[in-house]
């Protein structure tokens, strides 16, 4: 079962890439099409507006579709969304090419995880998705500093057409090596959104929002930041982001270990570091050495975060299989917009680069607020869950796949 699992991980390697590597390519997105970097920083807005509205509007549209067929539609929807990319003529188009882009996102990883649990036994469920998820985290390690490389060399379009290339590799690898015949159990997928009506679900989506808007209300314009306030030359820009590509990784590993260990108490020490960190980069930025070396704390801490409230989400919505990956995907990327439009707002009203990571701070420190506001309601007796808590046990597995196949395996 290795091959399919790989086919889905190359999928994910290509989603995750188009969708950060934006970030290293703003100054010479913005040069092209005459606009300003701010506003070349809204393309990063639109993208995850892209995921927010379009994953529920595909999951209730293919949830009685063939998960292969679905698979493969969605992959070829993010190889035209990626060509329209390359070729845009203008700001606008481009920023219709994103949305077109971000729509098959979060349907792609939630339906993905299904599928590659399907694929290997009971025993083997959270590492076949940690394996289909490896391509994100590559994506962030490889994709997104050799993409903004080589769209430093060749022109920013040249990514986007090296990610059409990856994607449609990814769609002849689905094609070829993930079988036909996938179990799927079609639910009421609308009756699944009363989930939201419980103050833990919306408290524990709140943290996610929050935490990622902190994230890139200063990632989406780390490129400037570093180039223009620390110094940087644009090779050692790409250089910069490959360790926060490192960062994120070794986090991704901390925080699934934090969330076995003491999630609550773990998630707000992450959420203090993370302010703590971002406050101290208003003072290192100006230094080249220290600020690499912030950059990189950043990025463990600033992904340590995610295993931690993705068990917390799925403790708290436990009942709605069908939905919980897609609601989780929709409620990061609500952060990575908000977060790229603070940041750019920020940015028009004259704050300076340097100053940036403040906001970001005080996004963490509301972050924290709901968190230690959802530890108290438990303590009063608002229970995480209205069907029974999530064993002790099952901490890392949640951690590490969407509720569907959580609520699947018990």
């Amino acid at each position: 079962m290795q091959l399919p699992l790989l086919a889905l991980a190359m999928a994910s390697f290509g989603i995750g890439t188009t969708e950060f590597v934006i970030m290293g390519l703003l100054p010479e997105v913005a040069a092209d099409l005459g606009v300003t970097i701010p506003a070349a920083g809204l393309l990063v807005t639109g993208y995850a507006l892209g995921v927010v509205i379009g994953a529920p509007i595909v999951a209730i549209i293919t949830n009685s579709l063939p998960r292969k067929a679905t698979l493969i539609g969605l992959a070829s929807m993010f190889v035209v969304g990626n060509f329209l990319c390359a070729v845009a003529p203008d700001y606008w188009m481009l920023m219709a090419a994103r949305v077109v882009t971000a729509f098959c996102h979060g349907a792609f990883f939630g339906i993905g995880a299904v599928v590659a649990a399907s694929l290997v036994p009971p025993n083997q469920r959270a590492s076949a998705i940690a394996l289909m998820f490896a391509g994100l985290t590559l994506a962030n390690v490889l994709g997104v500093p050799l993409g903004t490389a080589l769209g430093q060399f060749a022109g920013w379009r040249s990514t986007f057409w090296a990610v059409v290339i990856i994607g449609l590799l990814a769609v002849a690898a689905i094609a070829v090596w993930v079988p036909s015949a996938i179990p799927h159990t079609s639910g009421n997928i609308l009756r699944e959104f009363r989930v939201l009506k419980r103050p833990q679900v919306l408290l524990a989506m709140s943290m996610s929002v929050l935490a990622s808007a902190s994230l890139f209300t200063v990632f989406t314009y780390i490129a400037p930041l570093l180039r223009e306030v620390t110094g940087l030359t644009p090779h050692a820009v790409t250089i910069v982001l490959l360790l926060f590509g490192v960062g994120i990784t070794i986090g991704n590993i901390l925080g699934g270990k934090l969330a076995d260990w003491k999630l609550m108490p773990s998630l707000m020490g992450i959420f203090v570091g993370l302010a703590v960190v971002l406050v101290a980069m208003v003072f290192t930025s100006a230094h080249e050495l220290p600020a690499v070396v912030n950059v990189f704390i950043w990025g463990v801490l600033v992904f340590a975060v995610v295993a931690p409230i993705q068990v917390r989400v799925v403790d708290a919505a436990i009942g709605a299989p069908n939905l919980a990956s897609t609601l989780n995907q929709g409620a990061f990327n609500l952060g990575n917009a908000a977060g790229a439009w603070i940041g750019g707002a920020a940015l028009t009203l004259g704050i300076d680069y340097a100053s940036l990571p403040w906001v970001g701070a005080a996004l963490a420190l509301g972050a924290l607020g709901l968190c230690v506001y959802s530890r108290d309601l438990e303590r009063r007796g608002e229970p995480v869950s209205h069907m029974g808590a999530v064993p002790a046990s099952a901490g890392h597995g949640a951690a590490a796949m969407p509720e569907s196949v959580a609520c699947e395996e018990r």
